[in-house]
């Protein structure tokens, strides 16, 4: 692994400030205000009053289950999954400490609002329980700890083991391995899913008719093999074999976000399942960067190499069906990363438009800081840099003709940029992103 970058600035203490949500969303009109109500909600997170816990009904609502990655409060206890907006778009938003600056979840005149500093922002609700949540596999496991689901989506994790923590190379933002040990140890999930049982369940899931747009599978990187990933894509060939059973064989909507795979295990997947999309996430756009956050994904592909399988994933998927992730602020890290978040914008986005020239959609989640990953003591940057980064990447798409139907607002919900595909039709009129 290349040595660390040097540093560009120590790091700053943290501090609180007054919230900018009103002059962050009328320098950006384009932006909806609710998107940018979202995007300060997941980087700040939330805390839920005594009041909001006594409105959440289980039986009802949607409690927080398994999940890839921790929250910022470091627990697993069954606290509401996520919110909703008034028009629909979801907020995944971590429960956080109140020393950590939260939005706050609370009642008020019979309402589910957000408040911030004692002023009401907004109606939020929680989200709706699935149908299948509660009920047990033919094994005996329940089945919301085989599948997840998210207001439109069923999430599959076969595995939330990272191999790139076997030598300490995991990323630096993540805690997957920590909350895969403590979910294994409180939730009793299974360390890794049997084909049977998750097709069992996408079959029950179905029933609710209507509901579910898409199914999406992700787990931690498998490194080993005849070749590199050969292991993790045989389980997800299993996997996505017995799903493509419970549609008779056919095509079905359908994402794959994993480790880089060589067009050669592409195709394997695409012509032997039903799978119509792939994402894997270079987490950070820049090399330098990329070598110091991303230790793992830099030992075994390489920055250059990740994205020329990206590209070779378009010639496998077709244009606008392959994606790449990035962990939107990361690349602002100390104490090597960018300095000012000027820079860090235009850097990223120069990255992402050499990728959209060429079919890959790139693709953000908010940073959040997590107390099981070596960034836990880190600070997201501010809400103008998210508004600004997130315009940039719709624009892009937009630029470049891609579509993002397999990730967006209804599929996944976890990214302000795609949401913008429903609202912002035309960015021609936008002079400077």
């Amino acid at each position: 692994m290349p040595s660390a970058p040097q540093a560009i600035v120590d790091a700053p203490s943290v501090h609180f400030r007054p919230s900018d949500l009103d002059e962050v969303a009328a320098t950006y009109p384009d932006v909806p205000r609710l998107i940018v109500i979202k995007i300060d909600v997941q980087r700040r997170g939330v805390f839920y009053t005594d009041r909001a816990l006594a409105a959440f009904d289980p039986a009802k609502h949607q409690a927080r289950s398994h999940a890839l990655f921790g929250s910022r409060d470091g627990q697993v206890t069954p606290k509401p999954e996520a919110l909703l907006l008034r028009d629909g778009t979801s907020i995944l938003a971590d429960s956080t400490p109140l020393d950590g600056n939260p939005y706050t979840v609370d009642v008020v005149d019979g309402r589910l609002v957000l408040v911030d500093q004692g002023r009401v922002i907004e109606t939020v609700q929680f989200w709706p329980r699935p149908a299948y949540y509660g009920k047990l596999t033919s094994s005996g496991i329940p089945m919301e700890h085989v599948v997840t689901a998210r207001p439109q989506r069923l999430n599959v994790f076969p595995s939330s083991y990272c191999h790139f923590w076997s030598n300490d190379h995991g990323c630096k933002y993540c805690d997957i391995v920590n909350h895969h040990r403590q979910s294994v140890r409180e939730l009793k999930v299974p360390p890794r899913l049997q084909a049977k049982d998750v097709a069992e369940v996408i079959r029950e899931a179905l029933k609710e008719t209507g509901r579910f747009t898409t199914i999406c599978l992700t787990s931690g990187s498998d490194t080993r093999g005849e070749k590199p990933f050969d292991a993790e894509v045989d389980f997800y060939e299993e996997i996505l074999s017995a799903i493509t059973g419970v549609f008779g064989g056919r095509q079905f909507p359908s994402q794959l976000i994993s480790s880089a795979f060589d067009v050669t295990q592409l195709r394997r997947l695409k012509e032997r399942t039903g799978l119509t999309s792939w994402t894997a996430d270079l987490e950070v756009l820049d090399p330098r960067l990329f070598a110091w956050i991303c230790p793992g994904k830099e030992e075994w592909v390489g920055y250059a190499g990740w994205k020329q399988r990206l590209i070779d994933g378009v010639e496998v998927f077709g244009r606008g069906r392959v994606a790449s992730g990035i962990v939107a602020g990361v690349e602002t890290a100390k104490p090597y990363g960018f300095h000012d978040e000027d820079d860090a914008v235009t850097h990223t986005l120069a990255e992402a438009d050499w990728l959209a020239e060429r079919g890959v959609s790139v693709i953000s989640c908010v940073w959040t800081p997590r107390p099981g990953s070596e960034f836990r003591d880190q600070q997201a940057p501010s809400l103008r840099y998210y508004v600004r980064l997130v315009r940039g990447l719709h624009a892009l798409r937009l630029k470049h003709r891609l579509n993002i139907d397999f990730d967006d607002y209804r599929r996944c919900g976890n990214h302000a940029d795609t949401d913008l595909s429903r609202v912002l039709p035309d960015f021609g009129h936008v002079r400077e992103i």
